[in-house]
C-alpha cells in the first residue's frame, strides 16, 4: 500500500490489490467525475490525478495521484499518466488537478498539457474524456469549456 500524507493528514492511499470496477456507476458528466477527485480539492500544492475507466465509463478503481507539485505548478508526463491505465486495460481516462490559488480558469499550460495527453492517448488507444480543474469552491470541466 502507498500513502501520501501532507501536514499529518492522509490525502491519498493506493492499494496493491488488482483493480476492479468501482461503485458500478458509469461516469456521465463532469460532476460525476469530480466526486472521484475530491481528495485533491483542498491540497496546498498542485496535484495531478487520473481515473481509469472501462468501456462503459465505469471507474476501474479509485482515482490516483500521479504527481504532486509546488504551490502553483506541477510536472506531468504522459508516461506517468498512462502507466496504470495501460496495466488496467482502461478504455479511457479522466484527468484532474487542483488549483490552490482558487481560480477555475485553465492556464495556457493546462491546455497544452491536455492536448499533449490527448495525442498520447490517441496513440495508445486510451481516450482522454475530460480534464477537470478543482478548487475548494468548485470545479470546471475543460471539455465543457471547449478547451479540449
Amino acid at each position: 500500500m502507498v500513502e501520501i500524507i501532507i501536514d499529518g493528514v492522509r490525502v491519498w492511499t493506493q492499494s496493491s490489490e488488482p483493480s476492479t470496477v468501482h461503485e458500478g456507476k458509469g461516469i456521465r458528466e463532469a460532476n460525476d467525475a469530480a466526486q472521484h477527485f475530491a481528495t485533491i480539492r483542498n491540497l496546498p500544492q498542485e496535484a495531478f490525478a487520473v481515473l481509469d475507466l472501462n468501456g462503459a465509463n465505469q471507474p476501474l478503481g479509485p482515482a490516483r495521484i500521479v504527481t504532486l507539485g509546488l504551490l502553483d505548478q506541477n510536472q506531468v508526463h504522459p508516461r506517468e499518466v498512462f502507466s496504470d491505465a495501460i496495466k488496467n486495460r482502461a478504455a479511457s481516462i479522466i484527468v484532474a488537478h487542483n488549483h490552490p490559488s482558487g481560480t477555475l480558469e485553465a492556464s495556457p499550460e493546462d491546455i497544452a498539457l491536455t492536448k499533449r495527453l490527448m495525442k498520447a492517448g490517441k496513440i495508445l488507444g486510451i481516450d482522454v474524456l475530460d480534464h477537470i480543474i478543482l478548487t475548494a469552491e468548485g470545479h470546471v470541466s475543460m471539455k465543457a469549456k471547449g478547451a479540449m
